[in-house]
């Protein structure tokens, strides 16, 4: 017999921005309310800040806030486009199917509120857990990659 699921009839978004070493296995998170522009840029500034010492280059996927001509790029800072249709080499996106299946499966939610609440919980969970960050995203090719750039 196939168990049912209830399903959200509304439809409302929250964005979870990442930013993660596999060399080091350090991970920063925000929280922001679309995909956009403006917050793109909001969490560019926060890592620039955050790491003011680190020259950082960040890996990103196509999507449209990524390629925005409006981003303002820190000084620290450069971007690295993936190539199209290419979700396998962004390390990122492990972490983003570790959190699914560890935090949101077969779950519904009465709001977006009661989303955010598990979403948080879950990023403050993973960003002091380098063990756990690094086995998800230190793959040999790009701590080789980055040991042969040295």
């Amino acid at each position: 017999m196939r168990p049912e699921v209830k399903a959200a009839l509304v439809r409302e978004h929250t964005y979870a921005y990442a930013a993660l070493s596999p060399w080091d296995a350090r991970l920063d998170s925000l929280i922001l309310p679309d995909a956009s522009t403006t917050c793109m840029n909001i969490f560019l500034d926060e890592i620039a800040t955050r790491y003011p010492d680190d020259f950082i280059v960040l890996v990103l996927d196509g999507a449209g806030w990524h390629r925005s001509h409006g981003l303002k790029i820190p000084k620290n800072m450069v971007l690295l486009p993936l190539p199209p249709n290419s979700p396998q080499l962004n390390p990122v996106e492990h972490l983003w199917d570790e959190l699914r299946e560890k935090s949101f499966h077969n779950r519904v939610f009465g709001s977006l509120d009661a989303v955010e609440d598990p979403l948080c919980q879950a990023l403050a969970a993973f960003e002091p857990d380098r063990k756990r960050i690094g086995q998800l995203t230190g793959w040999p090719w790009i701590i080789d990659l980055v040991k042969n750039a040295n």
